[in-house]
């Protein structure tokens, strides 16, 4: 994607005043349709009218997947919105380096956030050549397992404590009609798990070697290599989930008609919207039980250039607003997410965000593959294990050797 020779057009009808603050209402695009999302989303709208402005929901239907590129064409294309939602990581680089985003970095100073953003590395992820350019509103993990206490009841097995003990509950959850493992339909979801195992069966070290060393030797050896004989597993295991959404596959465990899900604590959301109770109706094991480390990646919003003063300026108030203590706590609760700020009160959290608090406490923690790796690199891998999950005739020996060319090429 060159953006560098339209990014020259376009900068050229930009500039900034900044006058006395008016009220203004700003459109802001982001892809949280789901209910639970919906829920955190309207507390960040809350907080911004509260300032006398109004926030402009542009909700786009589907995944990150199918958003970003209509973000991006927006932008790209002379009509951006006020404020957008990416991942925190890598996915608005090339908008960055084409000077069509905003520099946030003096409220940034003003407000003291690489002293209350943590861990920095998210904060880091905003930044481009010293440069702040987004903010950051959560902290989402992607290293749990989600079960449905009920499916098992009715399976008369055991709710598991660990990834082994799931798959060996899996027969007597076919028994009973249940589908043991929830997987969607989207690319990113069966990517995603397998990033989940790789951290539970190899571990943090290998994690990083192969997916911010880039080692392709790593990638095409024998710790991966059990990786891939887990992912082998978990699409045996995920056959008949016959859902597309992610959200649909949460409901699947939310009804009992699967055992569990390997999804980021986002699923919280969705539980709690359905008034179940963690630790009662269901139960969360981070990093599947085997290994209690959790990614520190998430969603962050970008500030595209502006002409308009009066919306330039209400853009600062509303990034002000997503960092301040009172939105994290409210957005996050609802979110099912961490808060990005170390000094907030989440006395009401629930048991699983407690779990992830503490071991967030503790430093128990990697980066996300969205901060490790390029856009298009994350989309080559998903691609990979979307074929992988839905062609049971492709080897696990011929996916690791596919996944190893990959990272050997990956930027």
């Amino acid at each position: 994607m060159k953006l560098r020779i339209l990014a020259a057009v376009l900068a050229a009808g930009v500039s900034f005043s900044f006058g006395p603050a008016n009220a203004a209402e700003l459109e802001v695009t982001h892809w949280w349709t789901s209910g639970g999302e919906a829920a955190a989303v309207a507390e960040l709208a809350k907080a911004f009218d509260a300032t006398g402005n109004k926030w402009i929901d542009g909700a786009i239907a589907g995944s990150g997947g199918t958003a970003r590129p209509i973000m991006v064409s927006r932008i790209t294309g002379g009509d951006p919105m006020a404020a957008t939602q990416f991942n925190h990581g890598r996915q608005a680089e090339e908008l960055v380096q084409s000077g069509l985003m905003r520099d946030l970095t003096d409220i940034a100073t003003k407000e003291g956030w690489k002293d209350i953003i943590k861990p920095s590395s998210l904060l880091d992820s905003c930044t481009i050549d010293g440069k702040i350019y987004c903010a950051p509103v959560n902290i989402h993990s992607w290293q749990w397992l989600w079960l449905s206490n009920a499916a098992f009841k009715t399976a008369g097995v055991e709710v598991p404590k660990n990834w082994d003990e799931f798959v060996a509950a899996a027969p007597a959850l076919e028994k009973a009609g249940i589908v043991p493992l929830a997987v969607g339909g989207q690319p990113w979801q069966s990517a995603g798990a397998f990033d989940v195992l790789m951290v539970a069966i190899a571990g943090k070290d290998v994690f990083n070697k192969v997916f911010g060393d880039k080692d392709e030797d790593v990638a095409a050896g024998p710790e991966i290599a059990k990786v891939f004989k887990a992912a082998d597993d978990a699409r045996k295991m995920a056959k008949g989930s016959n859902v597309q959404d992610w959200n649909q596959a949460t409901n699947l465990v939310i009804t009992g008609k699967a055992g569990g899900q390997i999804m980021g604590d986002w699923a919280q959301g969705e539980f709690q919207l359905a008034g179940q109770k963690a630790g009662t109706d269901y139960t969360c094991l981070p990093g599947l039980g085997v290994n209690e480390i959790i990614s520190t990646g998430g969603d962050a919003f970008y500030f595209p250039l502006l002409k308009d003063e009066e919306k330039s300026k209400a853009q600062e108030v509303l990034a002000s607003t997503l960092i301040s203590p009172t939105t994290q706590v409210a957005f996050n609760l609802k979110k099912g997410s961490l808060p990005v700020r170390g000094d907030v009160d989440l006395a009401a959290a629930n048991d699983c965000m407690k779990k992830g608090l503490e071991i967030l406490a503790k430093g128990n923690v990697i980066q996300g593959t969205d901060q490790l790796l390029s856009a298009d690199s994350q989309k080559q891998k998903e691609d990979l294990f979307s074929e992988f999950f839905a062609n049971a005739s492709m080897t696990p020996e011929d996916a690791q050797k596919r996944f190893a060319d990959i990272i050997g090429s990956a930027d």
